[in-house]
């Protein structure tokens, strides 16, 4: 089945109870959750992203800022092995150019970006672009990633007014990608760090603690999360969704757990 990846990044649990946010609790009614799930040290943006593709540890690919360096043991990540192993189609559409290398040139069908994570409406450019085009063109993966939510932290403070607000936007840009997705489509919908005053990257439970949503086909729905969740996990899941095998390198373990038997 098609499976995709929503990532809200720089948001803390909390903020979902506190913004205004139907389309994530109407995921959450319809899926498996958990507002517990762990984020990597340091708790940066290229880091956490480069272990959830990859599900290895920072200390294991060596990316430890905002700045990519080749890995000195390259282990494939999920988009390399997915076109690799099944041929499959994957695109991303993403407002932040840094993760333009979380898969090697060759693996990717399709590939949105514009510069605008820094820009209130940044994350509408991304979900327009998304819905537009995932409307007619299928693919079996796709990354959707928001930026702005984050860049609202830095510039307002974390669980602020204006970042709670930011929050509530993209909960509605999210609603309308949903509604181009097709019917067997699986998903899942989570951050990559969280964030306390107007920064991040510490092990402090408001950095390292963040939403994990999956929803879809075979996916148990309403059901809370019971065993501890990793972002390395997010990978392997995701391979199951899309039939894939799960790297013997990765880390991470597929969440069995949130599927109906």
């Amino acid at each position: 089945m098609p499976a995709y990846l929503f990532m809200l990044d720089g948001v803390r649990p909390d903020a979902i109870a506190a913004a205004d946010c139907p389309t994530l609790n109407a995921l959450m009614a319809r899926g498996a959750y958990t507002m517990n799930a762990r984020s990597v040290m340091p708790s940066i943006t290229l880091p956490c992203h480069t272990s959830i593709f990859h599900s290895a540890p920072p200390e294991r690919h060596g990316i430890t800022t905002n700045v990519w360096t080749p890995m000195a043991r390259p282990l494939p990540g999920l988009v390399d092995w997915a076109r690799q192993q099944l041929g499959l189609r994957c695109a991303f559409f993403y407002n932040w150019e840094e993760l333009r290398d979380l898969s090697r040139p060759g693996s990717l069908s399709y590939a949105f970006y514009v510069d605008a994570s820094y820009l209130e409406h940044g994350d509408d450019l991304v979900a327009e672009a998304a819905a537009r085009t995932m409307a007619h063109e299928p693919f079996d993966f796709a990354f959707i990633y928001f930026g702005t939510v984050d860049t609202a932290g830095h510039a307002y403070g974390w669980m602020s007014p204006e970042y709670l607000a930011q929050l509530a936007r993209v909960d509605r840009q999210l609603a309308k990608v949903l509604d181009a997705l097709p019917a067997d489509a699986a998903l899942i919908v989570q951050s990559d760090h969280g964030g306390h005053e107007r920064t991040h990257g510490t092990d402090a439970p408001e950095d390292m603690t963040i939403p994990w949503i999956a929803a879809g086909p075979k996916i148990k729905a309403g059901y809370a999360i019971q065993s501890a969740v990793s972002l390395l996990d997010t990978a392997p899941t995701l391979a199951r969704l899309l039939g894939v095998t799960v790297h013997a390198q990765w880390e991470g373990r597929v969440m069995e757990e949130i599927f109906d038997r």
